[in-house]
């Protein structure tokens, strides 16, 4: 069987991340080279299970092989290694703060409904299974966001994302139609 590509966390996904992580970078005072390379590099072992650490572990050959310090490259893998959501890590750096939270910014809005659902997709998981995701984990992201400037972002990306979410609801439970009686 052959291996299948996680679109939802492709090369798209990964130039949303830069942006987003150069500008909370930018805003807050962080260390825009370390965020932008850890950002371009985050998910590079997306398809392991334990990706955020397979990613920091192949990320740290690569600045080697590259001619990076060390202090460059701790910083990065650092970012890289805490910036999952089910990782676990806590980031002790400004800039894995930022990356985790440029991570969680694309998963949340518009484009956190279409991820979820193209990832779905893949999986072959339904619009059940998919909710049950934004409950378990799209929803809580908000929440654990370290930046002001991320915080204020999410306000509106999570506003859309309820919104969505209580209506799809309402949809499968079919409430909508009940309502229009």
């Amino acid at each position: 069987m052959a291996k299948i590509r996680i679109m939802a966390h492709y090369k798209d996904h990964v130039e949303r991340v830069k942006r987003i992580a150069k500008f909370l970078a930018e805003k807050e005072g962080a260390n825009v080279e370390v965020v932008l390379k850890a950002a371009e590099l985050h998910d590079i072992a997306r398809d392991c299970e334990n990706h955020a650490v397979e990613s920091s572990r192949i990320a740290e050959d690569i600045l080697r092989k590259e001619g990076f310090e060390e202090e460059f490259i701790n910083a990065v893998k650092h970012a890289i290694e805490a910036h999952s959501f089910s990782g676990k890590i806590e980031p002790r750096t400004l800039e894995a703060k930022i990356l985790s939270d440029a991570d969680k910014l694309d998963a949340i809005g518009a484009i956190g409904v279409a991820r979820a659902f193209i990832f779905s997709g893949e999986r072959g998981r339904g619009i059940e299974e998919t909710i049950r995701h934004f409950e378990e984990k799209l929803l809580k992201l908000k929440d654990m966001l370290y930046t002001e400037t991320a915080r204020r972002i999410a306000r509106k990306r999570h506003e859309f994302l309820k919104e969505f979410y209580d209506e799809i609801r309402r949809e499968l439970e079919f409430e909508d139609i009940n309502s229009d009686q």
